[in-house]
């Protein structure tokens, strides 16, 4: 017998802490390699982390609610190996791992803790599946209709290494003809207190927005500016395009890459609306990292962030965008995600509003909110003088810290993300 300590993994280059939510294992469980052992919490990303060794969890080495580093163990997995093993602690320390432990060991346990198995496209799905059961199913080239149909025995019906083996096995037998069940997180309690009003209790992610709001407006105060631009050039550009983009790219392109870009730019000229404050010091990033808020199925907002913006071309833009609020929607986000922001866009259109008054995304000193396109009459300048025309216009309004960033420099910085969009080039070439 060999005992051997499960260690957090690396999660993302900002992210050194997180809290444990949920245990799926009990004490003298047999867990599977690769099977999830426990469920973490970092700012509003919840994330699994798997067993790297197949035996029996002896020991927890911390409860829910714990808060754990990265590197440290968190359970003691006892193997069925022959051969004797030390358990295994890894300590990290100012960069440098320190073990009694060979540094080739070290090595490949932190290479078991990270691997993942990545999976064709056919397997992309809304249920989650562990990767040991993803490359089982992968192996025996079980369709993803089949998958989905796995009555699953593990927490909240997840299917196991003994369910898809039992499928495999006898493929007519352990499919599921019923409803899947309902996930128990996605289950809000309420109480009825009267016949007309009830109390729901809020979930994790909708009390670290409201802290995180109410902080940043004790924080700073905001001031808003707003402008309205002329977008058609832009608007008849990407209609012209889309179809092709979609073909060429394989997905679709949105606006948002367009607003990504532009506002990039645009803080390349204004680099003080880039920064952050540390009492009476002001921290100007070099790194343009925009962020952009994606709405989840719950109603909840989430942040990921499009890092060094300023160095991708626009269909780098869009690619990462794309990942990222598809990850978003699938509850996918890594805790690196939605870290290391400098600047936060959210796009208020899209649920068919004029324009925002958004709250700044601390430790941010700027977001900037779009509105919804519409066709409007403008008056617009003519070789043959002034001129009635429909054109595509949309409100873009900025809310700005004013400890730092004046009337003067917001209002500039906003005029000049909107003269980037109005200016954008109707025959621009992308490929």
């Amino acid at each position: 017998m060999a005992k051997i300590e499960l260690l957090l993994p690396k999660m993302g280059e900002s992210v050194a802490e997180a809290t444990v939510t949920t245990w799926l294992k009990k004490q003298g469980d047999h867990v599977e390699l690769e099977e999830c052992v426990l469920e973490i919490a970092t700012d509003k990303v919840d994330s699994e982390i798997p067993s790297t060794h197949e035996g029996v969890l002896v020991k927890k080495l911390c409860k829910e609610g714990d808060i754990i580093k990265v590197g440290e163990p968190f359970a003691i997995i006892e193997t069925k190996d022959d051969v004797s093993e030390p358990v295994i602690s890894i300590e990290k320390k100012d960069d440098v791992y320190s073990s009694e432990t060979p540094a080739e060991q070290i090595e490949t346990e932190k290479v078991k803790l990270t691997s993942k198995v990545n999976l064709p496209k056919k397997y992309d799905t809304n249920r989650f599946y562990s990767p040991l059961v993803r490359s089982i199913a992968l192996k025996e080239n079980i369709s993803i209709e089949s998958l989905n149909e796995i009555i699953g025995t593990g927490r909240n019906g997840r299917v196991t290494k003994s369910d898809i083996i039992t499928f495999i096995k006898n493929p007519s037998k352990n499919t599921d003809t019923q409803a899947s069940p309902i996930p128990e997180q996605s289950v809000k309690p309420a109480s009825s207190i009267s016949g007309t009003s009830e109390i729901i209790e809020m979930d994790r992610m909708r009390k670290l927005i409201a802290n995180h709001m109410v902080k940043s407006k004790q924080i700073a105060p905001h001031v808003t500016s707003m402008v309205e631009v002329d977008v058609t050039n832009m608007v008849l550009w990407r209609n012209k395009i889309k179809n092709r983009f979609q073909d060429k790219e394989g997905f679709k392109i949105t606006f948002t890459p367009l607003f990504i870009e532009a506002v990039a730019k645009a803080i390349k000229e204004f680099p003080l609306i880039n920064v952050s404050v540390e009492e009476d010091k002001i921290i100007v990033k070099k790194d343009i990292n925009i962020g952009m808020a994606v709405a989840l199925p719950s109603g909840n907002l989430i942040v990921p962030v499009v890092k060094n913006a300023d160095q991708l071309n626009l269909i780098g833009v869009s690619k990462y965008a794309t990942d990222l609020t598809y990850k978003a929607r699938d509850n996918k986000l890594k805790p690196d995600d939605i870290q290391g922001g400098t600047f936060t866009i959210t796009n208020v259109g899209t649920f068919g509003n004029v324009m925002g008054t958004p709250i700044i995304n601390q430790p941010e000193v700027a977001i900037l909110s779009v509105g919804i396109i519409k066709k409007k009459p403008a008056v617009i300048e003519t070789p043959q003088g002034d001129a009635i025309a429909i054109r595509h216009m949309m409100y873009i309004s900025m809310s700005y810290d004013h400890r730092v960033v004046d009337g003067m420099l917001g209002g500039s910085f906003l005029r000049k993300v909107g003269d980037y969009l109005e200016n954008f080039d109707i025959n621009r070439q992308i490929w």
